[in-house]
This record gives C-alpha cells, sequence and structure tokens, in this order.
C-alpha cells in the first residue's frame, strides 16, 4: 500500500497525515491533541523547544514521555532543533506546517 500512497500523496501530505494520526503518548494521537494536553496550546503555537520535544517522542512515545524530562529524551530533542536549524531559519515551523485544519 506504500508505493500506491507515495505515488498518489505529496511527501507533505504524507506526513501531514501522519502527525494528525500518530501516537504522542498513552490515549494522545495527533500532534494538535498533544500540544493541547502537554502544553496547553494549539499545535500551530509551539515554539521550536516544544515542537522538537514531541517530535522526539514520536520513535517511542511509550517510553518517551514530553512531560518527563528524561536524558535520553533531552539528547532527542536537541538533535530535532539542530536538524530544524540545518533546515532553516527560526520559522521553519511556520513556513512548513503539517497541522491539518
Amino acid at each position: 500500500m506504500t508505493p500506491i500512497i507515495e505515488v498518489m500523496w505529496s511527501k507533505k501530505r504524507i506526513l501531514t497525515i501522519y502527525l494528525n494520526i500518530a501516537e504522542f503518548g498513552e490515549g494522545i494521537f495527533g500532534v494538535e491533541e498533544a500540544a493541547k494536553y502537554y502544553f496547553k496550546k494549539p499545535a500551530n503555537q509551539l515554539n521550536a523547544a516544544e515542537a522538537a520535544r514531541l517530535a522526539a517522542v514520536l520513535s517511542n512515545p511509550l517510553a518517551y514521555q514530553a512531560k518527563k524530562s528524561s536524558n535520553d529524551l533531552l539528547i532527542r530533542q536537541v538533535w530535532v532543533l539542530q536538524q530544524m536549524q540545518q533546515l532553516g531559519d527560526k520559522n521553519f515551523l511556520k513556513k512548513h506546517s503539517f497541522i491539518a485544519d
């Protein structure tokens, strides 16, 4: 099914769908719900550090918890921030919004 989706949808569309259904913790699905649960604000108002923390949780949302600062999670968050800086300026998230309206 993946090859068909990759032909039909752009990479941005695939990522948008994923971020809106991905698990960010037990019973927390989608980046919008995660932003509201962990940071008490909509996803489009997250700062870079908050967005990086949520991205860091994605690889194992039951082991990494956005509310708890473990050393491993902080290392992953810093790595995500570095990748964001390499990809663009401080407005990277605003220019490349993957949040479905």
